[in-house]
């Protein structure tokens, strides 16, 4: 089985569109992905109708959450505060209703998935090798993915040790043993590569590759400041921080 992950976009529908585009080209049987629709960017809805229409399962993450009331905006920077408010008074009746089906976390072919963390899958992000030790601790499948951070990781457990770190693009892990994998970001990366992220699954032959893809950051910047979103939200696409 082949499995394409996504997760964080961001309402970034260029960076959604890119990504859903090299996953066509690689015949997947699923696609999953792991919360955060919407938040910082300018295409709420149209991110949400993609991801209903694409995903086979979808996690719910803070930012739409926060979109919904679920969460105070007081919980969130001012820039983030600011879109999230901009998020909720734009939001459609459908876009509403799907992401209030959602859960923060699932498990899934051998899979556990989580939006943040297994400690806390809402809020906490696996930054740390103490984060990610616990996030092990707590899970029992193989394969452990998680979102939220924005930052494309690959990270093994063997003997309560942690090991691993950044996934470059292209980075292939065999995935023998325990691993903890985040795919990155579709629609804000924050790993100084400002491309799109995803990963790709081979279950059965048990691969995992980190993929990114170039999309029109420009466009999405210019929708951005169009609808008056905080410019530093903007800005900070080209940089993927």
């Amino acid at each position: 089985m082949r499995v394409a992950v996504i997760s964080d976009v961001h309402a970034n529908r260029h960076a959604l569109d890119a990504v859903l585009s090299a996953i066509d080209e690689e015949h997947v049987d699923a696609v999953w992905c792991l919360g955060d629709l919407v938040g910082y960017g300018p295409q709420p809805n149209k991110c949400c109708d993609l991801v209903r229409e694409r995903a086979d399962l979808s996690l719910i993450g803070n930012h739409d959450l926060v979109a919904l009331g679920e969460l105070t905006v007081t919980d969130f920077n001012d820039e983030a505060a600011a879109a999230a408010v901009w998020t909720s008074e734009r939001l459609t009746e459908s876009s509403e209703s799907f992401l209030r089906g959602l859960r923060p976390q699932a498990e899934v072919d051998g899979a556990e998935l989580f939006h943040a963390s297994a400690r806390d899958p809402v809020w906490e992000y696996v930054l740390t090798e103490e984060a990610a030790r616990a996030t092990f601790e707590l899970t029992s499948a193989p394969l452990v993915l998680v979102g939220h951070s924005h930052v494309a990781l690959a990270l093994t457990s063997e003997g309560g040790e942690v090991a691993g770190g950044l996934a470059r693009a292209d980075a292939e892990v065999q995935l023998e043993g325990r691993w903890l994998l985040n795919p990155g970001s579709v629609g804000q990366p924050r790993d100084g590569d400002p491309r799109a992220a995803w990963l790709l699954l081979d279950l059965e032959r048990r691969f995992a590759t980190f993929r990114r893809v170039p999309y029109p950051i420009q466009e999405t910047q210019a929708e951005m400041r169009e609808a008056g979103l905080p410019p530093v939200l903007a800005d900070r696409l080209a940089r993927g921080e």
